[in-house]
C-alpha cells in the first residue's frame, strides 16, 4: 500500500476508534454481562418491518400489515399494531404461512373493507408442516374501522401470515423433526418450517405434544408418549445444551423408552445448533443416553454393469458384490437397485420383466406385465413394481412371492413414470401425472409386522415439467428426479417437505443414483459416461457404464 494510502487508513481507524470510545458511558451503574457459559440464545437478525403510519388509508394499512409478516419477534408484536385492540387476542398468527409471490394488490370494496388478492405458491400449516400450491390467485378479506384517534385499523382478518416465496426462508427455516420406523432401527426426518426464534420449542413440541405429519404418521413411531407433555413451554439453552423440562409422567417411564426419547430430542434439536440435551421433571435429572440407529449412507464407489461385470467401480477396478453379481451381470439387466445388506436385488430385464436377485444366486420373476418402471426393493426384501402409466397396479411383492395389491393407493393420479422406496423402508416416493400435470408425490408405507399393507394418504411434493425419466433418494429427505422431455434435461432435488431446486443435467442423461453424499449425485448418460455432480459442474468419472444401479444403504 503507498505510504500516502497507509497513513490516511491509519488516521481513519484512529478517528473510528476515538468515536467508539466517546460514545462508551463513564458514569452510571454498572450493568451485568452474561454469566460463564451463558448462551446468547437465537441470533438477533429479526426483521423490523414499518410501523402504521398517521393517516394510512385502509389499503396501506392491510398493505403494511402483510408486510410485518416478517417481524416474527414477541409473537409478531409488529403486525399486531395494525390490529384494532379489542381484535388483537383473537388474531392468530401462527395457524399459517401463505407463501406468495410478492405480488399483491390491494381492493378497497366497501366502506371499510379490503380484499388483498395474491398468488399463492405453497401453504405453511399450524404444524409447521409445507405443502406446494398451484400459484392460483387468492383473496384475503380484511375488515378496517375508524378509532377513536382517527386512524384505520383491522378488526377482521384471516389467521396466519403472508410472506413472499424469496422472504420466507429468512424468517422461516427447515427443521428435520426426528422419528423411529416401526422396527426403531432407523430415524426417519420430517422437515417442518418454525420461525428461527421459536424453534427449539416448537420442535420439542412436534416431538412431546404434537404428532408426525399426516401423510407419515402411520408409518413411524414417536418415544414419547401421550401422557408426557413440555412443562413449561421453554427450552432454555446453554453452552450449547438445551435443558428439555418434561412433565411428571416422564418419571415412570423405563430406561428404554427414556434413552430413545434422548435420540430423537439430540438429532432433532441438532438442525437448531443444539449440541446436547439434558430432560428433567422440575429439578429432578432424567439419566439418558443416546441409542444405536442404523445409517443409510450408500457406499462411495458407483455400484455399475460394464463389460467387465457387475460391481463397484474404482478407477479402472470393478469389485464384485458378493452372490449377486455374476447372476445380475447374467440377466443383461436395464435397471438394478440392490438392498441395504446387498442380500437382494430388484432388477428390471433388458426383456422388461422385474426379477428378484438372491445373493445365493437364485433368481424369481416377481412381475411380468408390460412396460414396468424400474422397480425398487426393501430392507426385508420386497420388490415394488408398476407398469408405467397404471398407478393403480402398483405392487409390493414380499420375499416369500405374496402379491400386496396397492391398487387405489395413489388416488387421483392417472400416469406414473418412476417409484422409489425410501432407503428406511417408510416412504415411496412416486413421479406422476394426474391429468396433464406432472408432480413429485410421497406416501407413507403402512406395515404389519414388516410387511406392507397399504400406503397412507400421499402429499404432493412438487410440480414437474414433464413425466419423469429417472427418480431417486438422495439422502434421507431428499429425493432428485431426472426430467428429460423435448427440452434441455433437468435434475430436481427435491425436499420432503420445501421447495426444490431445478438444474441443468447433462445432455443425453439416462437416468442418476445418489451417492455418498448429498452433493454426489450420479447420473448415466447415453453414451456410456458416469458424471457426478460438483456443486454445479458436472465431472466425468467414467466410461463404458451399461447401467447405473442404486443402492439402498451399507451393510452393517
Amino acid at each position: 500500500m503507498p505510504r500516502r494510502l497507509l497513513s490516511a487508513a491509519t488516521a481513519l481507524v484512529a478517528a473510528l476508534a476515538l468515536a467508539a470510545c466517546a460514545g462508551l458511558p463513564t458514569t452510571g451503574p454498572v450493568t451485568p454481562g452474561l454469566a460463564a457459559g451463558e448462551d446468547l440464545g437465537e441470533p438477533d437478525f429479526a426483521f423490523r418491518p414499518a410501523l402504521p403510519q398517521p393517516g394510512a388509508t385502509p389499503e396501506q394499512i392491510v398493505d403494511g400489515f402483510i408486510r410485518a409478516g416478517t417481524g416474527a419477534t414477541a409473537n409478531w408484536a409488529r403486525a399486531q399494531e395494525y390490529l384494532a385492540p379489542s381484535f388483537r387476542g383473537t388474531w392468530n398468527p401462527s395457524a399459517q404461512v401463505t407463501i406468495d409471490s410478492g405480488d399483491r394488490t390491494y381492493v378497497a370494496t366497501g366502506e371499510g373493507t379490503v380484499v388483498a388478492t395474491l398468488q399463492t405458491e405453497a401453504i405453511v400449516d399450524a404444524q409447521g408442516t409445507y405443502a406446494p400450491s398451484d400459484g392460483a390467485a387468492s383473496d384475503l378479506t380484511f375488515s378496517l374501522a375508524l378509532q377513536d384517534d382517527g386512524e384505520w385499523r383491522i378488526t377482521a382478518a384471516p389467521d396466519g401470515i403472508v410472506l413472499a416465496e424469496d422472504v420466507f426462508p429468512s424468517v422461516f427455516h427447515a427443521y428435520a423433526v426426528q422419528y423411529f420406523d416401526p422396527t426403531w432401527t432407523y430415524l426417519v426426518p420430517d422437515l417442518r418450517w418454525f420461525p428461527t426464534n421459536t424453534a427449539r420449542v416448537r420442535i420439542v413440541d412436534a416431538l412431546a405434544d404434537g404428532a408426525p405429519s399426516p401423510w407419515l404418521a402411520e408409518s413411524v413411531v414417536n418415544a414419547f408418549p401421550d401422557a408426557v407433555t413440555l412443562d413449561p413451554a421453554s427450552v432454555p439453552l446453554s453452552a450449547g445444551v438445551a435443558d428439555v423440562s418434561l412433565s411428571a409422567e416422564a418419571l415412570t417411564l423405563d430406561q428404554e423408552t427414556l434413552d430413545r426419547m434422548q435420540t430423537q430430542l439430540v438429532t432433532s434439536l441438532a438442525t437448531a445448533g443444539v449440541s446436547d440435551v439434558e430432560m428433567s421433571v422440575s429439578d429432578t435429572a432424567l439419566s439418558a443416553s443416546t441409542v444405536a440407529t442404523r445409517s443409510t449412507r450408500v457406499a462411495g464407489p458407483p455400484l455399475v454393469l460394464t463389460e467387465a461385470g457387475f460391481g463397484f467401480l474404482v478407477g479402472d477396478d470393478l469389485t464384485p458384490v458378493d452372490g449377486l453379481s455374476p447372476a445380475i451381470a447374467d440377466l443383461s439387466p436395464a435397471a438394478v437397485q440392490v438392498a441395504p445388506d446387498r442380500d437382494v436385488a430388484a432388477v428390471r430385464t433388458g426383456d422388461g420383466l422385474v426379477v428378484r436377485v438372491r445373493d445365493d444366486g437364485q433368481v424369481a420373476t416377481v412381475d411380468e406385465r408390460a412396460g414396468l418402471v424400474d422397480p425398487s426393493v426393501d430392507g426385508t426384501g420386497t420388490v415394488w413394481s408398476v407398469p408405467t402409466g397404471l398407478p393403480s397396479a402398483l405392487w409390493a411383492v414380499t420375499p416369500d412371492d405374496t402379491v400386496i395389491d396397492l391398487a387405489g393407493d395413489l388416488p387421483g393420479a392417472t400416469g406414473i413414470s418412476a417409484i422409489a422406496v425410501s432407503r428406511d423402508g417408510t416412504r415411496l416416493a412416486a413421479a406422476v401425472t394426474v391429468g396433464g400435470r406432472a408432480e413429485v408425490w410421497i406416501a407413507g408405507i403402512v406395515r404389519a409386522d414388516g410387511v406392507p399393507e397399504r400406503l397412507g394418504e400421499p402429499a404432493v411434493l412438487g410440480e414437474l415439467p414433464s413425466a419423469a425419466r429417472g427418480l431417486t433418494w438422495i439422502d434421507d429427505a431428499t429425493v432428485a428426479v431426472l426430467v428429460a422431455g423435448e427440452a434441455e434435461p433437468t435434475v430436481l432435488e427435491q425436499p420432503v417437505g420445501g421447495p426444490g431446486e431445478t438444474s441443468a443435467a447433462p445432455t443425453g442423461s439416462l437416468t442418476l443414483a445418489g451417492g455418498a453424499t448429498a452433493s454426489n449425485l450420479r447420473v448415466h448418460l447415453d453414451d456410456g459416461a458416469l458424471l457426478v455432480q460438483r456443486g454445479v459442474n458436472w465431472t466425468q468419472t467414467a466410461t463404458g457404464v451399461l447401467v447405473l444401479a442404486t443402492q439402498q444403504g451399507t451393510p452393517q
